[in-house]
């Protein structure tokens, strides 16, 4: 009996995602925990594993194919001594909930519409099998259903045939589709679709935006005995196994790490019926990639030193920029940091990651004029702004978490105690 491998939930949220690039070429050998798929979620590219003995017997969703519904048959497997028919007779696995409607029954047709060119058949008579709303999206883009190869079930065209078609341009047009000509001092532009990813992350920063009452606060800290330090720390650091080199964005972590134990009311989230304060103190940092901002999360930052903090900061900033990470490794956390100052930004403020009350935006270090004792100085100054959510984080208590975080940042000692 043929066994349907299914479209895989990666996390609790992910109702559909990437075929990125298949491991396994139909005919090949399969043994269970073999890697099968390359699936790209909204945040990180995961690797499906074969759960199964067998033969990889038909691919059912092509490499690049977005908007694969979760527990949708992508591929069937080939129990022993069945042949490559078995995979073609094999009815594939319906997808949970279904993305786009079933089509019409066979024996008792609806009243045609009223035609349209884009929808009919082809001049053989033999009908395109495509689903009602990918004959709809067609005839609205003006594509040939008779050009285009379908994705869904037994080659059926569903919607995401028509968006890919869409994003492929004129190729995937009639000939005698007209190209859009551009308007009185247009320049010409290059439309580069947005990744599930990108599109994740712009629904939650807009709802961040709008529906979190943000405030600003903003405190300069001195930071030259900090770097001292770091230089101390860092030529006294082992070589080879246990080597590690800080960075000041290291010591920025740990410090917000002992401020929230101070402060703990500044490690929350707002809730409709209680304000939830996090018993653990997981700090999250913004790494930027190529798809996006991801957020690999520092578990018990408080309870780990300095040295510890950089060796793990450093494998998930890494994994994160190859799309490596696990679920695990960047949801949750109560609060988080996000440093510019490596691009030379005097400050700024940054928009919070929900459901957390707090986010840290961390300038550059920089030779400013300050006054010391009376006496005009210069000092290494960096500007620190902590955007928080007004209904769980007020102002006193922002306050309270900066003034005990720059007291760890001015007088690093305190850390190592």
């Amino acid at each position: 009996m043929t066994i349907p491998i299914l479209m895989p939930a990666m996390s609790p949220t992910m109702t559909e995602g990437k075929l990125g690039k298949w491991l396994k070429s139909e005919g090949d050998a399969v043994a269970a925990g073999d890697l099968l798929a390359e699936i790209e979620t909204d945040k990180a590219t995961m690797e499906l594993e074969a759960a199964d003995d067998g033969v990889l017997g038909k691919i059912l969703i092509a490499e690049g194919t977005e908007g694969v519904p979760v527990n949708s048959a992508i591929a069937v497997l080939l129990e022993e001594g069945e042949d490559a028919s078995a995979a073609e007779q094999a009815p594939s696995a319906p997808p949970a909930q279904p993305a786009e409607p079933a089509p019409p029954e066979a024996a008792a047709p609806p009243p045609p519409p009223p035609p349209t060119p884009q929808a009919s058949a082809p001049s053989g008579g033999e009908r395109i099998a495509a689903s009602p709303l990918a004959r709809r999206l067609s005839a609205q883009a003006g594509l040939d259903l008779a050009g285009l190869s379908g994705s869904g079930p037994h080659g059926r065209i569903v919607k995401r045939d028509i968006e890919a078609a869409l994003v492929a341009g004129p190729t995937q047009a009639p000939a005698s589709a007209p190209v859009p000509a551009l308007l009185a001092g247009e320049r010409p532009y290059t439309d580069i679709p947005n990744s599930s990813m990108r599109k994740v992350i712009a629904e939650r920063l807009t709802a961040s935006s709008r529906d979190i009452p943000h405030f600003l606060l903003t405190i300069e800290c001195i930071i030259d005995p900090l770097l001292a330090m770091r230089k101390d720390l860092n030529a006294r650091a082992p070589e080879g196994e246990g080597a590690y080199t800080l960075s000041v964005n290291d010591f920025i972590l740990r410090a917000v790490a002992l401020a929230l134990c101070k402060v703990p009311g500044a490690n929350s989230s707002w809730g409709d019926e209680a304000i939830r304060l996090y018993d653990c103190v997981d700090v999250a940092v913004a790494v930027s990639t190529e798809g996006g901002l991801i957020t690999p999360v520092i578990r018990d930052a408080d309870q780990k030193g300095l040295a510890e903090i950089s060796i793990e900061m450093k494998d998930l900033g890494a994994r994160a920029r190859d799309g490596k990470l696990t679920p695990e490794e960047y949801q949750g956390g109560g609060f988080t940091i996000s440093n510019l100052g490596m691009f030379g930004i005097h400050d700024f403020s940054a928009i919070i990651n929900p459901p957390q009350s707090c986010i840290l935006a961390i300038g550059a270090g920089e030779q400013r004029p300050v006054v010391k004792d009376g006496a005009l100085a210069v000092a290494t100054v960096m500007s620190c702004t902590l955007s928080s959510d007004h209904r769980s984080v007020d102002g006193v208590l922002g306050a309270r978490f900066l003034a005990a975080y720059k007291g760890l940042i001015e007088d690093p000692l305190t850390m190592l105690l």
